[in-house]
């Protein structure tokens, strides 16, 4: 089952000042012939880095008129870096949006030194007292809710990263058949995280591995209802979790319920419908469900005919029905179970049920196939 995790993003401040008027002038020295680095990041009021691009622009001793032409301009990129090479010297640093009207800028800062063969770092940091006190009030409320919601992100992503680990876990624990250890986990975190589908399957599954079958329903029916109902639902969850639970109502007792269940898991994920129903073959049979087991195994031969398993337990389940010829002293199978043995031992010549194949088969007084398969090899 294709396990993905959840991780919800932060919401970055929409908001920043309205452009403010472009400052005073500073004047600094520039040595000629020199280079020198420049790179930072700018920083947007929540204190996070800027998205949406922008620019950083230089201005060679200062910014003497609106539409005074930078001397250096470099790209922000989507996490808030810029950088670039320019001449030692120093400068007033400005950083406008996108939509950010040439006359005006969204912050700027002023005596940025550079020196000849270093690369300074200077940042812009919107989320800074001297910056946030010129917000108007509706901003400063505006990014208060902002900080807020993102506060309440990052636990929330804290909690994501703890129930990711659990899972990993969980999943071990089920392949070491640790069912106990696993099912207290999911449990738990079931109960902190009850919107996530895949907390209880995970737990359904363990609960499977328990032979806790009542439980196993709930769990697997909350998990399959939660993944349906959102915005993207999983196919390979969904297929894994009707799987366990058709494995958990037949073994309830709950025959066309399970059987429900398994045609749902090939329904919603096709790729897999033949070891879906290979798997209800197997449960049926198990429970001695002789019907069932032909009417499955029917069905996973038709979704992969390369199967070797549903063509014996077809033939085991049918030759229980087989009666004797009263004249002949031979056995009479129901029509497709000669069939049913022969095409197993085709496919698989060595399998682990070859030799009851072959032996049935001598008793029906039939000539196992094998040979004939083997050629065709």
């Amino acid at each position: 089952m294709r396990r993905a995790n959840i991780w919800p993003r932060l919401t970055m401040a929409a908001l920043l000042a309205a452009a403010l008027p472009l400052s005073a002038p500073y004047i600094g020295a520039q040595t000629a012939g020199a280079t020198a680095k420049i790179h930072g990041q700018v920083i947007d009021p929540t204190g996070a880095p800027m998205i949406g691009g922008g620019t950083i622009s230089l201005y060679e001793g200062g910014m003497t008129s609106p539409n005074q032409e930078a001397k250096y301009t470099f790209p922000v990129d989507t996490e808030g870096n810029y950088k670039g090479e320019v001449a030692p010297g120093t400068y007033t640093i400005a950083f406008r949006k996108p939509d950010t009207p040439k006359d005006k800028v969204v912050d700027q800062i002023d005596g940025v030194k550079v020196v000849a063969g270093t690369d300074t770092e200077q940042n812009d940091d919107l989320s800074r007292p001297d910056y946030i006190k010129i917000l108007t009030p509706e901003q400063r409320k505006a990014l208060e809710e902002t900080k807020a919601k993102n506060a309440s992100i990052l636990k929330e992503n804290s909690q994501i990263k703890n129930l990711n680990a659990d899972l990993a876990k969980a999943r071990q624990d089920d392949k070491d058949k640790n069912y106990a250890d696993a099912a207290a986990l999911m449990q738990k975190d079931a109960t902190l995280k009850p919107d996530a589908a895949v907390l209880w399957v995970e737990l359904g599954l363990a609960q499977r591995g328990l032979k806790q079958w009542s439980d196993a329903e709930t769990s697997l029916q909350k998990g399959l209802a939660l993944d349906q109902a959102g915005k993207k639902p999983d196919p390979n969850m969904q297929g894994a979790a009707n799987d366990a639970l058709g494995e958990a109502l037949a073994s309830d007792g709950k025959i066309p319920e399970s059987q429900a269940a398994y045609d749902a898991a090939g329904k919603v994920n096709p790729a897999s419908a033949g070891m879906y129903y290979q798997n209800e073959t197997i449960v049926m049979q198990r429970i001695g469900q002789t019907d069932a087991t032909v009417a499955s195994a029917d069905k996973a031969i038709a979704a992969d005919p390369k199967r070797p398993i549903p063509y014996y337990l077809k033939g085991q389940a049918l030759i229980s029905k087989a009666t004797v010829d009263s004249k002949t002293g031979k056995i009479v199978a129901p029509p497709g179970c000669q069939e049913a043995y022969q095409k197993y031992l085709e496919l698989d010549p060595t399998g682990p049920f070859a030799a009851d194949a072959k032996q049935v088969l001598t008793e029906m007084n039939q000539t196992p196939s094998s040979a004939k398969a083997s050629k065709k090899h």
